[in-house]
């Protein structure tokens, strides 16, 4: 299935240019299987004969593919709304081990970082379309959103599309590289979500003891 998808994606690019690099980004930020690690390279493969101001052109697209995706998770996050979310958390929350207070404590976190969350969050694998999400729902103030998920996209298109207008008919290799940066975020979450995990577990028992 991705091995078609790929083929659909470059046939795309080859067939749309920057119009269709932008679309695909779009999309690529609201269904992650779009691979941005394919359509990326490919671009600025795409891009290259015709010299680099054609591959600046391309990053551009990517840059306003990317800032139109991410305001579209923003927009459904801000839809939802804070309160809807707490209301959730407190009826449901127990079967996933998160509490109302947990929430807020992540809320609190955000909140305090959000500037480098959502500049940095952009330019890390599986992470780069869900940190729109945070900050649709606590109301990110939209132009500091908008200018900081433009720059962070920027430097992750840059990364990306410069790499495949270098490296030529060896586009192919970035979708490795990024392949194997995606397995060290993943292992980076799970030891983080672990450490979570006892961290909450210490407190309740904590509670519990002094109960």
């Amino acid at each position: 299935m991705l091995g078609g998808l790929a083929n659909w994606v470059t046939d795309v690019v080859d067939a749309l240019g920057p119009l269709g690099v932008a679309l695909l980004v779009v999309v690529e930020n609201v269904f992650p299987p779009i691979p941005s690690e394919i359509v990326l390279p490919f671009a600025g493969f795409v891009a290259e004969p015709d010299g680099w101001g054609a591959v600046a052109v391309m990053v551009g697209a990517a840059t306003a593919g990317s800032v139109a995706g991410a305001w579209i998770l923003y927009g459904i996050a801000a839809l939802i709304g804070d309160a809807a979310l707490h209301r959730f958390v407190a009826r449901a929350g127990r079967w996933f081990g998160v509490k109302v207070s947990d929430l807020d404590r992540a809320e609190q976190w955000f909140d305090r970082r959000a500037n480098v969350a959502v500049l940095v969050g952009r330019c890390v694998p599986l992470v780069r379309s869900l940190v729109s999400i945070p900050a649709g729902f606590r109301r990110m103030e939209p132009v500091r959103f908008t200018l900081l998920t433009a720059a962070g996209s920027a430097v992750w298109n840059v990364a990306l599309i410069g790499a495949g207008a270098a490296l030529g008919t060896q586009w192919d290799l970035v979708e490795r590289w990024v392949g194997v940066l995606q397995w060290v975020v993943v292992a980076a979450i799970v030891a983080a979500a672990a450490r979570w995990a006892v961290e909450v577990r210490r407190r309740r028992r904590r509670g519990s003891a002094a109960a």
